[in-house]
């Protein structure tokens, strides 16, 4: 919701939209989006890899998973510390929703400032966001 909105509503402010990516892959390799997404936002976002404190790497499978983790040189720490996908469950529908619900109590949990969430979308996309928390 706006900003204007909660503090109307007296809700707290627990993050900000920064930017997000939307980005084509090979069809025929499922899953790999994510490795393609991650840079494009950092990328529009104007910040590296290596700045963003927690990954919400949504896990269609795990060798996807690996994958993006490897392609991008992601730091392994950073990567789902609360499981993911396969820990919690995949909500098919609301994914995005459920990663952002873990990603902002996480940031504040771990006094970090930068999430990047990202996911595959079938036939050769994926997607990523990050958010900064308040």
């Amino acid at each position: 919701m706006k900003r204007k909105t909660a503090e109307k509503l007296g809700l707290p402010i627990q993050g900000k939209y920064i930017a997000s990516a939307v980005v084509g892959c090979p069809p025929r390799i499922m899953g790999v989006g994510p490795a393609v997404a991650i840079p494009a936002v950092c990328k529009k976002a104007g910040v590296e890899i290596k700045d963003i404190d927690i990954f919400e790497l949504n896990e269609a499978f795990a060798s996807q998973a690996v994958y993006s983790i490897e392609k991008c040189g992601l730091d392994i720490n950073k990567v789902n510390p609360l499981g993911g996908a396969i820990a919690m469950g995949h909500p098919l529908g609301c994914t995005g929703a459920r990663q952002i619900a873990t990603i902002l109590p996480e940031l504040k949990r771990q006094g970090k400032k930068l999430g990047l969430t990202t996911m595959c979308i079938g036939t050769g996309m994926g997607m990523g966001c990050i958010i900064e928390r308040e």
